[in-house]
């Protein structure tokens, strides 16, 4: 799949081999020579990229309240992983936002590509999507009941959600409005095939 990182991501090495495959994770390891000429073996998990998509409807925000069975409700903006049936990134959001919401946006942007551990191949993609193009009926998994409320950007940014790339620089972090929002500038990283 092509994909967008962030400029100084780490990525499993190709000599890597694969040591076990897990549902999510899988664990990879390489031999990788030492400053003193000696060699040790590294390890690195790589596991399905994620998407937090902020879907913009009537100047508010999408909100889920989300409960699986195995955690309690937990809320959030429509968020998933990526599938191995997925072209891209965007494919993969657009086909969570729908099976989440219902709703499909004419406009969408990548504003946020974060990998929240050296340790770790797997990256997390936050589009802001706006433009309801059409709304239908959500299709979720067995595993998951969802409730979708409409809030404020001011709301939002008194919630957990403040931080949600993760950081203290989050995406709420950096706007005022919903203009601001719209606004944010397209994401710009290195282009790779994984």
């Amino acid at each position: 799949m092509k994909k967008v990182i962030p400029e100084n991501a780490v990525l499993v090495p190709e000599n890597a081999e694969k040591v076990f495959s897990g549902e999510i994770f899988d664990v990879y390891q390489w031999p990788q020579k030492m400053f003193d000429g000696s060699y040790a073996t590294f390890e690195m998990l790589k596991r399905p990229d994620t998407i937090n998509v902020i879907c913009i409807v009537d100047d508010k925000i999408l909100i889920l309240d989300e409960e699986q069975p195995h955690h309690g409700v937990r809320t959030n903006v429509p968020l998933g992983r990526i599938d191995k049936k997925d072209i891209n990134t965007l494919e993969g959001a657009k086909r969570e936002v729908v099976e989440e919401t219902g709703y499909e946006f004419e406009n969408w942007r990548l504003v946020e590509v974060v990998q929240f551990y050296a340790k770790i191949e797997w990256f997390m993609y936050v589009y802001v999507a706006w433009g309801v193009k059409a709304q239908r009926a959500p299709k979720l998994d067995p595993g998951e009941t969802i409730t979708i409320r409409k809030e404020s950007l001011e709301n939002v940014k008194k919630s957990a959600l403040y931080d949600l790339a993760g950081n203290e620089k989050g995406i709420f972090n950096r706007v005022d409005s919903v203009d601001e929002l719209v606004a944010l500038p397209e994401f710009t990283g290195r282009d790779v095939d994984r």
